[in-house]
């Protein structure tokens, strides 16, 4: 069998937010469950844990349990929608500090063990494992990762699976091929066999819009992607898409494990639970605005950033959806000074609808040498929304 050039793994919790729910909640261990929603459920259930039919509201699934996801179920799905394909499924509301808490406690295991870390999101992480595994051998990779499960289970008592792959692109595809639990290795000559039968919508990078002008062009798995002719898929995704799609498709892909990244921006939005009235419901907007940029800074401050651009984003009653940015000449980090400059971008939105989402972003990170005491210290308030 093949060496592996370079061991590069991709480690995915499994169902992340569902089993912190879980650990805290055994007695409810394989049966259908959906996180999401808010705290607040519109059915009096009289301290039981409410089923999905008993929801009134347009919250979002944030994740499944694989029992949930069975009857059709998935993150992203209107709780709404889900109620009628597992109306019996129990509802729990998203406790992001226990899922943060957990987050950290399996990385600080896997860093112990793999280094070479980047980190991904709350729940999965990219590692390069190639000085663990010098000789590349598929054995020394399946050893490792078994590792790294044993040392995540036993900060966590939560399940992993991991992909190990020549690149990340072929390790994230591998991560999500046993789940739960599960180790996938494979080396470039597994590739025909085991990643072209998969739908070419699995790789990373190719979303719905994408997906479907394939599936137009009667390309539907990954190997019929790799097969296309290049100047096709140019012509029609363009220049670099559409090399970019040929290449994935064989698997090639040299980018590197970053362990240190900066991020571009920081954002919090909230999607209302009714659509509120720019004028009748204004007292209601001024809290959730002004409570968004105080969640803002104090992400801001806990991760050691000031901004120049402060951003604003808005989604009405139809759906759609506008944003305005403004450019400040010192960067900030308060409270008081990214709304004040989220509310000059409010000033440029006509507010002729019910509004649907709200949010703010902070772009154009800089990290401070000292602290920011220059910062604008008027009053939070701005015309609208005041």
């Amino acid at each position: 069998m093949a060496a592996l050039p370079r061991s590069i793994a991709h480690l995915d919790m499994d169902a992340f937010y569902a089993s912190v729910e879980l650990l805290r909640r055994p007695q409810l261990r394989g049966l259908p469950v959906v996180v999401g929603g808010r705290r607040a459920l519109a059915a009096d259930t009289g301290g039981a844990h409410p089923r999905l039919r008993d929801y009134v509201g347009r919250g979002v699934i944030t994740t499944a349990s694989y029992e949930a996801r069975a009857l059709g179920v998935h993150s992203g799905m209107g709780l709404m929608k889900a109620a009628l394909l597992a109306p019996d499924a129990l509802l729990l509301p998203a406790d992001f500090d226990a899922y943060r808490h957990h987050s950290r406690l399996f990385k600080a295991a896997v860093h112990a063990i793999a280094p070479e870390m980047e980190d991904r999101g709350i729940d999965e992480i990219y590692l390069d494992l190639s000085a663990l595994n010098p000789d590349g051998s598929r054995e020394g990779a399946r050893a490792i990762a078994l590792r790294l499960q044993q040392a995540v289970q036993d900060a966590t008592g939560l399940s992993c699976s991991l992909g190990v792959a020549p690149n990340k692109l072929l390790a994230k595809l591998c991560s999500d091929l046993q789940k739960p639990a599960g180790i996938t290795v494979i080396a470039a000559e597994d590739i025909p066999t085991r990643i072209w039968p998969l739908p070419a919508r699995r790789i990373n990078g190719i979303g719905p819009k994408a997906a479907s002008q394939l599936d137009a062009l009667g390309i539907h798995t990954i190997g019929e992607l790799g097969a296309s002719n290049p100047a096709v898929l140019q012509s029609r995704f363009g220049a670099r898409y559409g090399l970019w799609l040929y290449r994935a498709a064989h698997g090639d892909d040299d980018r590197p494990v970053i362990t240190r990244s900066e991020p571009k921006s920081l954002s919090r939005e909230s999607t209302f639970e009714r659509d509120l009235h720019p004028r009748l419901d204004r007292d209601e907007l001024s809290v959730r605005f002004t409570r968004l940029c105080e969640q803002l800074a104090t992400d801001l401050e806990r991760k050691g950033y000031l901004g120049k651009t402060v951003g604003l984003k808005l989604r009405f009653d139809n759906f759609h959806t506008v944003t305005r940015d403004l450019t400040l000449p010192h960067p900030v980090g308060n409270a008081q000074a990214i709304r004040r400059a989220a509310g000059t971008c409010l000033k440029r939105i006509p507010l002729e609808r019910r509004i649907r989402l709200l949010g703010v972003r902070v772009a154009t990170l800089v990290r401070p040498d000292l602290p920011a005491q220059a910062e604008a210290s008027g009053p939070v308030q701005t015309e609208l929304f005041s």
